[in-house]
């Protein structure tokens, strides 16, 4: 089974407030992307905040199980990402879903084109590409828990990217979403109306 971490730990200083309550046709976008994650083979969601981790929780209506509050947010994206891993059950997952809630403009079907490529190709690392670019979400294999927790936090999750360039299967997708970083009103204000 699969495991995903929404990651929303950051302090949304650009946008002024949080993006995991921001909204998105209804839907705030940790809702958006916990919809667009729902898959047979995901049995494991985490919302990683940090934050004013108590004020959003307390907004997202999801199962406090699903939240995880990350107290090194400060030192960065990579410290999410090694807290969701570290709350996994041992064994109980052969890979993880990344999700930056800045990049929630992404499918249900992306998601499983994602998903079917993890399970086809035995690949260690998945991700899609929109017109050559890559971007969110990045599904790593369970075999590389060990390299994320021990990744340079300066460098991040890519360190880990680089190191298995030949062991990376790409999904391209015509959803512009999985490269669309939306951190400031501007962008979003933009991409919403377009």
């Amino acid at each position: 089974m699969l495991a995903v971490a929404i990651l929303a730990a950051g302090e949304s200083r650009r946008m002024g407030q949080p993006k995991a309550l921001l909204k998105y046709r209804g839907k705030t976008f940790a809702e958006h992307l916990v919809s667009a994650t729902r898959h047979p083979r995901v049995n494991i969601t985490r919302i990683v905040l940090g934050a004013q981790a108590q004020e959003i929780s307390r907004l997202l209506p999801f199962d406090s199980s699903w939240i995880l509050t990350n107290p090194d947010w400060q030192q960065g994206q990579l410290s999410s990402i090694q807290s969701a891993i570290r709350s996994l059950p041992p064994g109980g997952t052969e890979g993880l879903i990344l999700c930056p809630v800045d990049h929630p403009l992404i499918s249900s079907f992306l998601v499983s084109q994602l998903i079917h490529e993890f399970d086809s190709t035995g690949k260690q690392i998945v991700l899609p590409t929109h017109k050559r670019k890559r971007g969110h979400p990045v599904i790593f294999r369970a075999s590389l828990y060990h390299e994320l927790l021990a990744a340079s936090p300066g460098v991040g999750a890519r360190q880990v990217v680089w190191a298995h360039a030949a062991d990376v299967a790409e999904v391209e997708t015509d959803e512009e979403g999985v490269i669309l970083n939306l951190n400031d009103p501007e962008t979003l204000k933009r991409t919403l109306n377009e």
